[in-house]
């Protein structure tokens, strides 16, 4: 059965009338929430830890600061924006103590609480929004006046109002000019996951870099193969983007449209669904979130050296350099693994 798609028509922003909302956070998604919200004429705020570098910047952009106990202790709603592995220790020390029958707990994403690594008291609600996109893309969609698909989704709800809150949020981000769609915790943290792992990043990347490594290791330069394997990725992600795998077909050569249609399901086989099937099965019982709590409680070590790997690979010398002959593309020099918050 289809998911039934929520526009700005079933969403009323004056439930959050004389709310006050704190975005915990001031990264990716916590700086577009809340500059979003703020220009829909909500009363936001934001909570940071003190040192916090995003202090400064927040307040360039006009918000109150708070530390983020303080900042719990003012607001109705809370956005808790904080990296997944960050957020049980805030959770303990600046939130609970600060939570009030009635208030609302606010994620973007449901691992926190799926997982739980976080466990709320019964009588505040929990809910998500999470858009389908990350920060800038939501910051910009809504000041082009669009915005960006969003999910929702209502995990306690004593106040019974959990779910006219989610939706007038994801109205105040733009989020319903694009279609809401409501989901669980469970389903939105599983999935998002799962397409993580094995499609948007783990699979992607690790195809991308075999394909390489296959066209240099046969005597190829490594330009044509960057140019085959990574560059032109893009032009045919925009097109399946545009109007699906069926559209993205229709716009290439035969040549190519066989290929695709006779050599991609040999080299994308049954053997490497049953490995995505391990991967999902590790998802729903727990295994991968044990580990990366565990990983992050242990200094990252081997998230770091793996990244530190992937860094040294020879595409992204190559990648840099071709580039730089390209002015129409936008240029990201990117340092450091953590995220910014």
């Amino acid at each position: 059965m289809p998911a039934k798609v929520y526009t700005e028509k079933d969403a009323d922003m004056r439930v959050l009338k004389g709310k006050t909302l704190a975005v915990l956070g001031f990264g990716s998604q916590g700086h577009a929430h809340a500059l979003n919200l703020k220009e829909s004429g909500c009363k936001v705020i934001i909570g940071l830890y003190k040192g916090s570098k995003s202090r400064r910047v927040a307040k360039q952009k006009g918000f109150e600061v708070y530390d983020t106990g303080e900042a719990v202790k003012r607001a109705d709603v809370i956005m808790v924006a904080l990296p997944d592995t960050k957020q049980a220790s805030v959770y303990k020390s600046c939130i609970e103590p600060n939570l009030e029958k009635g208030k609302t707990l606010l994620f973007s994403h449901g691992f926190s609480i799926h997982f739980k690594t976080v466990i709320p008291p019964e009588n505040v609600d929990v809910i998500m929004v999470a858009p389908k996109g990350p920060g800038h893309i939501v910051r910009r969609q809504f000041v082009e006046g669009k915005g960006v698909p969003s999910l929702i989704a209502v995990y306690q709800n004593p106040t019974r109002k959990a779910k006219k809150v989610a939706l007038a949020w994801a109205k105040g981000i733009g989020g319903a000019r694009a279609g809401v769609l409501q989901t669980t915790f469970k389903e939105e943290t599983e999935t998002d996951l799962f397409g993580e792992q094995t499609v948007l990043c783990g699979g992607a990347s690790a195809l991308i870099q075999a394909g390489y490594e296959v066209l240099v290791e046969a005597g190829y330069q490594p330009e044509m193969a960057y140019f085959e394997c990574l560059h032109e990725l893009k032009l045919i992600v925009d097109l399946m983007n545009e109007s699906g795998i069926h559209g993205m077909r229709f716009s290439i050569s035969e040549t190519a449209k066989w290929g695709d249609v006779s050599v991609g399901p040999k080299i994308i086989d049954k053997s490497v669904k049953k490995r995505m099937k391990v991967a999902l099965k590790e998802i729903q019982n727990g295994k991968f979130a044990k580990g990366w709590v565990r990983e992050y409680e242990t200094g990252y070590k081997k998230y770091n050296r793996l990244l530190k790997a992937g860094e040294k690979h020879g595409i992204e010398k190559v990648g840099s350099r071709l580039r730089g002959l390209m002015p129409w593309m936008k240029k990201r020099q990117v340092k450091g693994a953590q995220a910014a918050y």
